[in-house]
C-alpha cells in the first residue's frame, strides 16, 4: 500500500499556503514522526523567504526539485559564496546533496517552487552554533537584505562585497 501520493494539485495548494504564510514557506511532512530515522518532506519556498545560512553536523541533506526554481548557495566560514547551484528550470540541476558541516542556504527564484527534502533523522532543531555567524536572524532588516543579495550572488562574493 502506498503511504503518500502527491500530485500537482497538492503541490500547488502547498505553494499557495506558503505564499500566504508569514515566513513565505510551508512544508508537508511525509515521515510519520519527528523521531523517524529518515526525514522526508515537500518544502514550498516562495520568493522572499529567508533561510538563515546554517550547517548540519554529521548529517547530509538531499533536495530534488518538484516545481519551480531555486538556488542553493554554499559558503565558506567567512560568508564567501563557494558554490551556487541552480535547481530546476531548463538548465538547472534536478537533485543535489549537501554534505555534513557545509554552510548553506536556499533562495526561491520563482513562485510555486517546491523541493523534496530528504535527510537523516530524527529531527533536531539547529543549535545556535550551527547558524552561520554571517547570517542574520530571520525577520530582521539584515535578513531581508541578505535574501535579496543571495538572489544574484555568485561564487567569490561576500555580502559585504569584498
Amino acid at each position: 500500500m502506498i503511504s503518500h501520493a502527491i500530485g500537482l494539485e497538492q503541490l500547488t495548494e502547498l505553494s499557495q499556503r506558503a505564499a500566504h504564510a508569514p515566513r513565505r514557506r510551508m512544508n508537508l511532512n511525509l515521515h510519520p514522526e519527528l523521531s523517524d530515522p529518515v526525514q522526508r518532506m515537500c518544502n514550498a519556498y516562495e520568493p522572499g523567504t529567508f533561510i538563515r545560512p546554517h550547517r548540519h553536523p554529521e548529517r547530509w541533506e538531499l533536495f530534488a526539485v518538484l516545481t519551480g526554481r531555486a538556488s542553493l548557495l554554499l559558503f565558506d566560514e567567512g560568508g564567501r559564496v563557494g558554490e551556487r547551484v541552480e535547481l530546476g528550470g531548463a538548465s538547472g540541476v534536478a537533485v543535489v546533496e549537501i554534505p555534513p558541516m557545509t554552510w548553506h542556504s536556499m533562495v526561491s527564484l520563482e513562485p510555486g517552487t517546491v523541493l523534496l527534502e530528504i535527510k537523516q533523522g530524527p529531527f533536531l532543531p539547529i543549535a545556535p552554533e550551527h547558524f552561520a555567524p554571517f547570517g542574520p536572524v530571520e525577520g530582521t532588516p539584515e535578513a531581508v537584505a541578505l535574501e535579496r543579495w543571495m538572489q544574484t550572488a555568485v561564487p567569490g562574493q561576500t555580502p559585504s562585497g569584498t
